[in-house]
């Protein structure tokens, strides 16, 4: 592979807020960036080098972008690996690499390679439809999970008990068995070519209550280093069993019992690695753009602790968007801003994100908190 700093295209399938904050770190390598959004006013449209509209998940459209890239590389799952595939077989670099999306972006497969290459997960079972899910009535409670098209929070609910069987996906998906844990934390990893691992300390996720999402985070976690480490291993056991290259985002559930399981994972830069940006030696975005340039990994320690709020479109509000108090949050000590570019607002749309850096947790707890009440999208 040439050099990524001269005569060098990386094509970016999808031009949401991860390829923005991907670009921005390719900036101090000097990479042409090529990005592919169906949005033509996506996220990333102001800043790539080229910015193409299609759709990501058609074979033709993926096809025809490819063929023109030196390294191809995503910021989403929902793309046509088809077309990855056969750009592949004819000489295009691409990673992660297609057969490794292929298992990740269906949770069924995904979940049966945890098994197959005994990685601890939650208990599941594996179902076609609402009907499939009636016959296994007694695994409830459980989380119902569609294979295919959840982001974001969206494709997964809670089933008690035969009472909320009617409200099951009726496409294929699976059941996973409740588990009682008193943390969720994500481990990110990276993999360069070379097989070099390093893996970003332990953070610590608080979902937001009704959109299933993650509402903020601190970093490092709280939990014990022996759960740490554990951790950490488990991440690191999850990239090197798939030799996948780039950077996979592992969360995970913290067990009453002190078990540490991996709920799923995602190959690309993630919603729990925002603050590397400005808390960690390196980023989450400049450490995947090293792993897929075959360089050396960077030093992932944590500068200041942290902690990442997600700037959710308010409830009731649709249409341009107008960040109240924003005045005030930049007023807030250690708070950093960082918008996404999205013009339009929605319930619950993910508009930008905090950043938030203290020596003192309980003075960063307590400004995550004057965080959440002085900035809001409305329209």
């Amino acid at each position: 592979m040439k050099a990524f700093y001269q005569d060098f295209k990386l094509g970016i399938l999808g031009g949401g807020q991860l390829g923005r904050m991907l670009i921005q770190a390719c900036t101090n390598f000097n990479v042409h960036t090529c990005v592919l959004d169906k949005d033509a006013n996506a996220p990333c449209k102001e800043l790539a080098s080229n910015f193409s509209v299609g759709d990501i998940t058609d074979f033709d459209t993926v096809y025809a972008f490819g063929k023109g890239m030196d390294l191809l590389t995503i910021e989403i799952e929902n793309v046509n690996v088809e077309a990855l595939h056969k750009l592949q077989e004819e000489g295009v670099t691409v990673y992660p690499q297609p057969d490794i999306i292929d298992v990740i972006k269906d949770k069924r497969p995904q979940k049966q390679f945890y098994l197959d290459n005994d990685i601890p997960t939650a208990e599941f079972v594996l179902v076609e439809n609402r009907e499939d899910v009636k016959s296994h009535v007694e695994f409830l409670p459980a989380f119902n999970k569609l294979g295919t098209g959840g982001y974001d929070g969206g494709g997964v609910q809670r089933l008690e008990n035969e009472t909320d069987i009617d409200k099951a996906f009726d496409a294929p998906g699976l059941l996973e068995k409740l588990v009682d844990f008193d943390q969720e934390i994500s481990v990110i990893v990276a993999r360069n070519v070379s097989g070099e691992v390093v893996a970003f300390p332990a953070v610590e996720c608080v979902f937001h209550p009704e959109y299933n999402l993650v509402d903020y985070l601190f970093a490092p976690s709280e939990v014990s280093k022996e759960i740490q480490d554990k951790a950490e291993k488990i991440a690191i056991n999850v990239i090197e069993s798939f030799g996948m290259v780039g950077l996979l985002a592992v969360e995970l559930f913290v067990t009453k019992e002190g078990d540490v399981l991996v709920n799923e994972v995602a190959p690309r830069p993630h919603n729990s690695g925002h603050q590397t940006i400005n808390a960690n030696l390196t980023s989450q975005y400049e450490q995947h753009l090293r792993a897929i340039f075959n360089q050396p990994l960077g030093a992932t320690d944590i500068i200041r602790p942290s902690a990442m709020v997600n700037l959710l479109g308010e409830p009731g509000y649709t249409g341009p968007a107008i960040y109240a108090g924003l005045d005030e949050l930049l007023e807030i000590d250690g708070a950093a801003i960082f918008l996404y570019g999205k013009q339009e607002t929605r319930p619950h749309r993910k508009m930008g994100h905090i950043t938030i850096l203290d020596e003192d947790m309980v003075r960063l707890k307590e400004k995550v908190e004057l965080v959440k009440n002085v900035i809001k999208v409305i329209a």
